[in-house]
């Protein structure tokens, strides 16, 4: 279970102190001190192999750091499991694609709500019980443009929209804090445009903490960038400050005279 709580600034949401994991001698993740203010868009950019998911695992407790420690909230979570951070507030997406594939849109939406019931696992249960969740599925089916897809099977979904669904699932979750994991990879112009948008909707009232390797939708949606190489932090700030940090240009292009542009 959590801990007691830390000394954490009510400005911050999510801190980490001196995270660290390592995998049987190499260090994916050493020494990160994060900080993400509350009511903002987040980025934790870096080139392959950064260590930016290994992050993301750790914050979310698909693993458990090797030292350091991670606090959320003014609680100390470093050791708690991943269904005690969510219920916490801290929902997150994941890379590839997870929606129920052969329920419609509603009904994917409607599981995610269901937890309200108190219902999860009543399985004797009819279908038509659930009803009581449509209008607030609806609404969040609404703020991301997929009302007129309600009934539609998911698998049915073109992948940008099928994104847009995930926004909306988590969404259903009431999250704090949203973490976003390559919410835009694999997309064609159009549908980043059109998911960089709906990131920027959903962040209202909330906190968004987003891995993401396309550079226009960064530049474009984050308030505060953090940039790891090799597992390490190498620069933090606005976009206009780390774009000019001559350790990002040079982590990205191979060279500080380089400008990072539009990078993927």
């Amino acid at each position: 279970m959590a801990a007691a709580p830390q000394d954490i600034p009510d400005n911050f949401i999510l801190e980490t102190r001196g995270l660290t994991k390592e995998f049987n001698g190499f260090l994916a993740v050493c020494d990160v001190d994060l900080r993400v203010h509350r009511g903002r868009i987040h980025a934790l950019i870096g080139p392959n192999g950064a260590g930016k998911t290994t992050c993301f695992n750790l914050l979310t407790k698909f693993l458990i750091p090797t030292r350091g420690r991670i606090i959320y909230k003014g609680e100390d979570i470093t050791f708690a499991k991943a269904a005690e951070v969510a219920r916490l507030g801290m929902v997150r997406s994941f890379q590839m694609s997870a929606v129920f594939p052969h329920l419609t849109v509603l009904e994917n939406v409607r599981i995610a709500l269901q937890r309200k019931l108190g219902t999860t696992f009543h399985f004797w249960k009819r279908e038509s019980s659930l009803t009581v969740l449509d209008a607030r599925a609806m609404e969040l089916l609404d703020a991301v443009d997929l009302g007129p897809f309600a009934r539609t099977i998911a698998v049915e979904l073109p992948y940008g929209r099928k994104r847009a669904l995930e926004i909306a699932t988590t969404l259903a979750m009431e999250p704090d804090l949203m973490l976003l994991d390559e919410p835009t990879q694999g997309m064609g112009h159009e549908d980043v445009g059109k998911v960089t948008a709906l990131i920027k909707k959903a962040s209202a009232g909330r906190t968004v903490l987003m891995v993401e390797h396309n550079m226009s939708v960064v530049s474009t949606i984050a308030d505060t960038i953090t940039v790891l190489q090799h597992g390490r932090i190498i620069a933090a700030g606005s976009y206009a400050e780390v774009s000019k940090n001559p350790l990002v240009m040079e982590a990205y292009m191979g060279s500080a005279d380089s400008e990072l542009q539009g990078a993927h």
